[in-house]
């Protein structure tokens, strides 16, 4: 298993549950935090609650109440996500909380975990995977399962470069930490300043916060693990801008050692499945997280493909099965996409006025 987010954990603990003898590797030195609140919803609830986390997770709720404000920091309507009608009996919780949550649950004592490292080469042969990884061993499995995101390395390996299967929707993101910056509020709030084709946002949770930078842009020449490229990115589209915390959250973002910057695309495939060899979550299926179905999407399609190899008679009929049943839903969620956007990025003053026209009416966002 080549990933330690959402999709390669549920993964490597249903895989452990069947029987399987399973090793997950990670780039990261460890479980890879922070981030914005993630939700939890339709039947990745039941998923979890099969999984014997349900009360965690809702023990762990981040029910907050979001503002949206005007370059001066005026509020121009308030509203909780939690208590719209499209997203009730859905849970938000911090990033953190769910990933930790789920670690928790995979057996250390028999399922192995190796971070720092990832996968360099792969081989495949009629019965086994063959792999060496970036610290210089080698090694030899029945299976391999990428769940290493949207970049996924087992992806370009396997089915080849990212190029071929990534869809960009012309929007730019960042993340980081930004405990210090002082909005006024306290408690579990999110604070929303927006501009045609940007978005800044600060989230407060328990003793800290995160900021959010997005804007749209047209396709740029970027390294996804050069951090000062990334930096120099956000000085360019947020350097002159004053308004609101913007400063303040870009100053944040550019003197951080753990950055998360990326762009809004989508990963499109003909099949998840090549040899033995299948890709879940991100990898596979990336709905960008404009969708708000991410998370979802990986916890539901892990369990899929787990339960399709514990049912099959053999790895190639679980794998169509896998490819056949979740393929039309994945693609309908990747479809909400263009609403998203609109929403958190209108390019008109009119799509600006109907969304906070809608979130005062406690209204559907359409």
């Amino acid at each position: 298993m080549s990933g330690a987010s959402f999709a390669g954990l549920t993964l490597a603990y249903w895989l452990n549950k069947f029987g399987y003898q399973v090793t997950v590797v990670e780039l990261g030195k460890g479980l890879r935090k922070g981030g914005s609140p993630i939700d939890v919803r339709g039947k990745a609830m039941d998923v979890v609650k099969e999984m014997g986390i349900l009360q965690k997770i809702k023990a762990h709720e981040f029910i907050h109440t979001d503002e949206i404000v005007n370059a001066k920091g005026e509020t121009l309507t308030s509203f909780s996500v939690n208590a719209l009608e499209e997203y009730r009996g859905d849970i938000e919780i911090h990033r953190s909380d769910l990933v930790e949550i789920i670690f928790e649950i995979v057996p250390k004592d028999e399922v192995e975990f190796i971070f720092g490292n990832s996968i360099k080469t792969l081989i495949q042969h009629e019965n086994r995977v063959e792999i060496s990884f970036e610290n210089g061993s080698d090694s030899s499995f029945d299976f391999v399962f990428g769940a290493d995101g949207t970049h996924s390395m087992v992806r370009r390996l396997v089915f080849g470069a990212e190029e071929n299967f990534k869809k960009f929707f012309g929007v730019y993101f960042a993340f980081a930490k930004a405990d210090h910056i002082y909005t006024g509020r306290s408690g579990n709030t999110g604070i929303i300043y927006r501009e045609l084709g940007k978005e800044a946002v600060i989230y407060h949770f328990k003793d800290g916060a995160n900021a959010i930078l997005m804007f749209r842009a047209p396709k740029l020449d970027w390294n996804y693990r050069n951090d000062e490229q990334q930096k120099q990115i956000l000085k360019e589209y947020f350097g002159n801008n004053t308004n609101w915390k913007i400063p303040d959250i870009l100053d944040s973002m550019l003197h951080s050692d753990n950055l998360y910057f990326d762009e809004a695309s989508q990963i499109h495939m003909p099949t998840w499945t090549k040899g033995r060899v299948a890709l879940v979550g991100d990898a596979a299926y990336a709905p960008s997280f404009f969708t708000g179905m991410g998370t979802s999407l990986a916890l539901e399609g892990a369990t899929l493909l787990a339960n399709e190899l514990h049912v099959s008679e053999d790895y190639t009929t679980a794998f169509g099965k896998y490819n056949e049943t979740f393929k039309p839903f994945a693609e309908s969620i990747q479809a909400r996409i263009t609403r998203g956007l609109k929403v958190q990025l209108p390019e008109t003053e009119e799509e600006f006025q109907a969304s906070i026209t809608a979130l005062r009416n406690n209204e559907k966002l359409s």
